[in-house]
């Protein structure tokens, strides 16, 4: 049989093995089927490649750019999946763990493709927050940016999510602009190669801004500058040796870590063997324990349920995954798969047996003697006594592996979930809204993510092991403190938050975003006649004034039912702190507002689809004046058709003062 040889992808040229090569088994028939790994690899030459050639390259994009080429890249992958599938099997994964690996990670790309579009400017620079003022006359202000990091993001992936795994960590590093250098896990990286050959195939990607590594690093993290970053999953071992990298150290290098997790279920305490939650929990940690056969991060390591509920969750669960068909995972009726390897098989039976120590086994025969391959039944240990145990909180056996252990009460429950001295996610079963808030507020601290599940929301409930790139993935202590996806604050790890301080002009100058106090621009027509490329940020006008009378607002309040005290009662209102007497309606100055600077005519405004951030600063009495000053604040492109602009909107009274301020959106036309 010939060796498929895994390839890496350097400064621009593929690589092939070397006799430092090492070789990588099928799960399903433990046969070596490939070798990747290259000791003489040029890992000098690819971080240069990158720093001088990628990241220059990404930079000279717009947020929105890197955007359209991640959704490129993704629909690209999407048709060409079924290739990838067929690799996948040879890692021991079935049809159903494809559908988690493969197309979600292609999902994940689409999600930030159209959150960079949606949530970002189509710029180079990120506004975080809002504008701090620094001084009584607003002349000198402050506000926190996000700049893309100029060098390179190693990605050191875990070897149970060959695709999703990689472009989880790629899709947020390409939107902020920076080259990545992915090195995927050896036992799988065949699949990781061909998702990155079909990317670099497609053209899409500019030059540099993606490299891969299959085999060994050699010495790249003794190379790596201040730009740069390392993004790490898998053990907490081999974790802590990176983190620990004297020259990471020294240089204060970003090192993000996901690696051990002890993941902990809950069955709520109103969760008894009669409830569709009790059916739901047995439904989930079987789930989790058989997919990717239990080789997930996110996997159900602990089962913890009320004392007088274990012998029916054991026995549940029992037979629940005694339904479970393990064999060949290209076989369609195949529920699980094989473990990735030998090695990874002997692993799991080692770390079980530590378990073991401290649990009684009450289910699998651990082996599975139908195939060659690295297959293992699923096996469920009982804990009786999880308050002096160890081993059950602190060892993870990365396969189908639980242990179940009785709680007395939900504060019980909560320490021995927090046992595990933090964890990716941890879920809880319940219907009843307090037991909710009672674990959030003892756990929540412990855990990145808190998963909670019911017969309301199980139709639609993506599961207690799906991390979502919404998102954030990660978690404190043993879970390695780290933070991914998340959607932009995913983006934010491989970008430099910046406080600027200076004028207004300078602010705008710099964000690309109109800052209250900033040169006005004259309109050389009204904004509204005028197309999305042609009006320009910081371009206002100023409207005349309008008297504001007391039938204005008796009319109002008649009209429109809002016939408030304060609007209607003169004595009432003058009893209120915020009121002289009977002041306007708010929503009335908004109308008002509306008329005095809106054009009626047919143009490029095509919708008003909204108003944030909206403040009332001073009330308005009958005989007050106001006027509106309109600016374009800020304009962002939607589609091929229009694009959306926020203009900033001040109203005024006969004194000068603000009565009233919001952002105001519209979808302007691109063509007259």
């Amino acid at each position: 049989m010939t060796l498929l040889q895994i390839n890496s992808f350097a400064a621009g040229a593929w690589v092939t093995p070397n006799a430092g090569a090492r070789p990588i088994e099928n799960a399903v028939t433990g046969e070596v089927m490939a070798e990747a790994g290259n000791d003489s690899l040029d890992v000098a030459g690819m971080l240069y490649h990158a720093r001088k050639v990628g990241g220059p390259n990404l930079r000279k994009l717009t947020f929105h750019d890197r955007a359209r080429m991640l959704k490129a890249l993704a629909a690209h992958l999407d048709k060409y999946k079924q290739a990838l599938y067929d690799l996948s099997f040879a890692t021991g994964a079935t049809q159903a763990d494809h559908l988690i690996d493969i197309d979600g990670g292609i999902g994940t790309m689409f999600v930030f493709a159209s959150k960079g579009r949606r949530e970002m400017p189509d710029g180079h620079v990120y506004i975080d927050g809002e504008v701090e003022q620094l001084s009584r006359n607003g002349t000198f202000l402050g506000q926190h940016i996000c700049t893309s990091m100029q060098g390179v993001a190693v990605h050191i992936n875990a070897f149970n999510f060959p695709v999703w795994g990689m472009l989880e960590k790629l899709a947020p590093t390409l939107l902020a602009g920076v080259p990545a250098i992915v090195k995927p896990a050896t036992a799988t990286c065949y699949v990781t190669e061909l998702a990155v050959r079909l990317m670099l195939d497609s053209g899409i990607l500019p030059e540099g801004a993606l490299q891969l590594v299959s085999g060994g690093i050699g010495d790249m993290l003794d190379r790596l500058t201040l730009q740069d970053m390392v993004s790490f999953t898998g053990s907490a071992q081999t974790a802590l040796k990176l983190r620990s990298n004297p020259h990471i150290l020294k240089n204060s290098i970003r090192f993000v870590a996901e690696q051990d997790s002890l993941n902990a279920s809950i069955l709520g305490p109103d969760a008894g063997p009669d409830t569709p939650e009790f059916d739901l929990f047995i439904k989930e940690v079987q789930r989790e324990m058989t997919a990717k056969a239990g080789q997930k991060c996110t996997a159900i390591r602990r089962i913890l349920a009320p004392e007088s509920h274990v012998e029916a969750v054991i026995d549940a669960l029992s037979d629940r995954l005694s339904k479970t068909v393990i064999g060949d995972p290209s076989n369609p009726k195949t529920r699980m798969g094989a473990l990735v390897s030998g090695a990874q098989k002997r692993d799991v039976l080692a770390k079980a047996a530590i378990i073991g120590t401290e649990a009684t086994q009450v289910y699998g025969n651990n082996d599975f003697h139908d195939h060659k391959g690295a297959f293992l039944t699923p096996m469920v240990f009982h804990c009786e006594n999880p308050d002096s145990a160890e081993r059950v909180h602190d060892t993870e056996a990365f396969g189908p592996v639980s242990t179940v252990m009785g709680y007395r009460d939900l504060s019980h429950a909560i320490r021995l979930v927090n046992k595990g001295q933090g964890s990716l996610v941890a879920s809880v079963i319940t219907q009843d809204p307090a037991v909710a808030r009672e674990v959030v507020l003892g756990a929540g601290a412990y855990h990145g993510r808190l998963y909670f599940n019911n017969r309301d929301s199980m139709k639609e409930s993506t599961g207690h092991g799906s991390p979502l790139p919404h998102m954030v993935h990660g978690g404190p202590g043993r879970a390695g403190g780290g933070e991914e996806l998340g959607g932009v604050r995913g983006v934010m790890h491989y970008m430099q938050r910046t406080a600027i301080q200076g004028s207004p002009d300078i602010l705008t100058a710099i964000g690309g975003t109109w800052v209250d106090g900033a040169i006005e621009k004259p309109a050389p027509a009204h904004p509204f006649t005028r197309t999305f490329h042609e009006v320009q940020i910081g371009e206002t006008i100023h409207t005349d004034p309008r008297i504001i009378t007391r039938d204005d607002i008796e009319h109002f309040a008649d009209f429109t039912g809002d016939t408030f005290y304060a609007h209607m009662d003169e004595d009432a209102a003058m009893r209120n702190p915020f009121f002289p007497g009977r002041v306007a309606h708010g929503y009335l100055l908004l109308s008002f507002a509306a008329g005095l600077f809106v054009e009626p005519n047919e143009g490029p405004v095509l919708a008003n689809t909204g108003l944030d951030s909206l403040r009332f600063m001073k009330p308005v009495q009958a005989g007050d004046t106001i006027k509106v000053r309109l600016t374009v604040k800020m304009k962002t492109p939607r589609n091929e058709e229009y694009g959306e602009v926020r203009w900033h909107v001040t109203l005024t009274n006969q004194d000068a003062e603000k009565v009233a301020e919001y952002e105001l959106l519209t979808m302007n036309a691109y063509m007259r």
